[in-house]
């Protein structure tokens, strides 16, 4: 089946594009023509999307929970749906689970029902970020640190297990031996540093060792001072990793993610949730380490004080980049597609609207709210 989307705004590469139309067949986007072309009278379907924004869709490395569930809670193939369902509906059309510090049995369940959600067809799961347990207990945020551990063989080949999809996993480099972080590399994991007291030296020595990003800049890391330019420092002044950041306005300052985007490379940047179960669900409650916790005005916290993931989608985090960092559309839209498509190595397939990518879209109204989302070339309206 021919599928032509036409009268949109359509962010073709670097430029939005208002003369052009889609055309989807088995799920891929065959063709970008002019919306004037003779030839799409011969399409099966024919569909006007009424002027609005049509952008990549949005691929979201850090996504705890979603429609009233956690990952953590119930590692299996049923929450893997409802949770990729939840996000989807603020456009995420791509994610990955993420489990903060868990025990050995549970990170293994979690990674077995990534692998059959994947079998599965499950529409937006492309892998597994396993957020800890290899991390510092002084930045430890709301994990538990009875399960902080340092890796062994066996550790890390489990952590690696996954061979359908993609395996991002956040440590913190001073905890972890290097010969372990290049194992976790030469076996295909991404690995990125976080929840780190690192001094500058020991981030170096990572991303050195292959450490190719960093796990929401500037929160549970060592800050860039004066004289100790910390795991901030390091990130912000290397060229080559990427740095995920949670634009809520409240994990950190505008300023300081302003400061992060003059610091590196164009390219460099993107937008993560670290979702939490209310994304999506009637409650703002939900259960983590036996502790009920609520989010209250969009903050979610745990008893302690400390931030306890957030309760930003990645639609609200594109109009933050617009609204709140001064960005154009077009690069808050690539901060939640490209860019993060690039850091999980799935560029060749996802985050543009090009020939021969996926047909995963968002459809935005003027107000940048979501309208609809395509996975594959299939259709939900919001």
């Amino acid at each position: 089946m021919k599928t032509v989307l036409r009268n949109a705004r359509i962010l073709a590469g670097d430029e939005f594009r208002d003369d052009l139309a889609v055309v989807i067949e088995d799920g891929r986007i065959t063709a970008l023509v002019s919306d004037a072309a003779p030839q799409l009278g011969s399409a099966d379907e024919q569909v006007d999307l009424g002027g609005g924004w049509l952008l990549p869709g949005f691929i979201d490395a850090q996504v705890n929970g979603g429609g009233g569930v956690l990952f953590n809670n119930t590692p299996d193939v049923e929450s893997l749906r409802t949770l990729a369902a939840a996000h989807r509906r603020f456009g995420t059309t791509g994610l990955l689970p993420t489990l903060i510090s868990d025990d050995v049995q549970v990170m293994r369940r979690a990674i077995d029902a990534t692998r059959a959600a994947i079998a599965q067809g499950v529409p937006g799961v492309l892998g597994i970020h396993l957020e800890g347990p290899y991390i510092a207990p002084g930045r430890k945020g709301t994990h538990d640190a009875n399960k902080f551990r340092v890796p062994d063989a066996d550790e890390i080949a489990m952590a690696a297990s996954l061979d359908n999809g993609v395996t991002l996993l956040t440590l913190a480099p001073e905890r972890v031996p290097l010969e372990s972080i290049r194992a976790l590399v030469e076996r295909g994991v991404i690995v990125a540093a976080g929840h780190t007291a690192a001094s500058y030296e020991e981030a170096r020595a990572g991303l050195d060792a292959g450490i190719r990003g960093f796990t929401h800049l500037y929160n549970a890391m060592s800050p860039l001072t004066g004289r100790e330019p910390g795991a901030v420092g390091a990130a912000l002044e290397d060229r080559d990793s990427w740095i995920g950041i949670i634009a809520d306005g409240v994990h950190v300052h505008p300023a300081s993610l302003r400061v992060a985007l003059a610091a590196k490379p164009r390219g460099k940047v993107m937008l993560v949730t670290d979702a939490m179960p209310p994304v999506g669900a009637d409650s703002p409650s939900y259960e983590l380490y036996g502790e009920v916790i609520t989010a209250v005005d969009g903050v979610v916290r745990n008893a302690a004080g400390s931030l306890a993931g957030s309760a930003l989608d990645m639609a609200t985090a594109v109009r933050n980049a617009v609204h709140l960092l001064g960005l154009p559309l077009d690069e808050a839209a690539r901060m939640a597609s490209r860019y993060p498509a690039q850091f999980l190595n799935l560029d060749d397939r996802l985050g543009e609207i090009a020939e021969g990518y996926q047909a995963d879209l968002v459809l935005l109204d003027d107000a940048l709210q979501v309208r609809a989302t395509w996975i594959a070339g299939e259709r939900e309206d919001a």
